[in-house]
């Protein structure tokens, strides 16, 4: 579904992905871990078209995508849920959804995203700076999912959530997966990222310095005290 093959990204003159390489196949997840300022938001920039990376490949569903536009990307099946849910605060519930359909007759509509988050059904025409911050969460992964994607970015989901919500994200992402969505996951919540994930990537100052099984992740506390600060 995806695949980066020696991605180096840069802002101006710094250096930021250093040689990033990992795939992601049709019905998995895969998720990012790592501290902060380590490169992981600029991974999924790199991938939807933002920050398109300087040396490197990019492939989506058999296509080399490095350098095509986020537009495109989408078009072609890639969503994005970003960091800081980033929804259109003067439109209402519905509006943000309906702007981003594709079409009429997709797999994802109104009624269903409703069916999956029943809180954004009953407030549909309130304006999205009126929801609270898991409801805006809740909208920000709905409006991705009227995009039908076959491969959902997600950047940060649990930011800033309380623990009830953070359990209720990890519920819609295996009900996601078991959809057979695909899902690259950056998340620094180790249980529900460890709990969710078919494979697990650290990244580390622009590179990948360890890939694993969740179980195996789990187990190795020396890789976890030194990359996640995680005792």
């Amino acid at each position: 579904m995806l695949e980066l093959s020696d991605v180096h990204t840069y802002y101006g003159a710094s250096h930021v992905l250093q040689g990033v390489t990992l795939a992601v196949g049709p019905g998995e997840i895969v998720t990012i871990l790592g501290r902060n300022g380590m490169g992981k938001t600029t991974l999924i920039r790199s991938i939807i078209g933002f920050t398109p990376p300087r040396r490197g490949r990019v492939g989506f569903k058999g296509d080399d995508v490095t350098r095509w536009p986020p537009f495109r990307m989408v078009e072609r099946g890639m969503a994005l849920v970003p960091q800081g849910r980033r929804v259109f605060a003067s439109l209402t519930v519905r509006e943000n959804l309906e702007v981003a359909r594709q079409s009429r007759t997709g797999r994802w509509t109104l009624p269903r995203v409703f069916e999956l988050f029943p809180s954004l059904g009953n407030r549909a025409r309130n304006r999205a700076n009126k929801l609270s911050g898991g409801e805006q969460q809740m909208l920000a992964i709905g409006r991705a999912l009227m995009t039908d994607p076959d491969l959902l970015l997600m950047d940060e989901p649990t930011e800033g959530l309380a623990p009830l919500l953070v359990r209720e994200v990890g519920r819609v992402i295996a009900g996601l997966k078991r959809d057979g969505l695909s899902i690259l996951l950056v998340e620094q919540n180790l249980p529900l990222a460890l709990a969710v994930a078919d494979r697990v990537h650290i990244l580390s100052r622009g590179q990948i310095v360890h890939s694993s099984g969740p179980a195996d992740l789990m187990a190795n506390e020396a890789v976890k005290s030194r990359y996640l600060g995680v005792a």
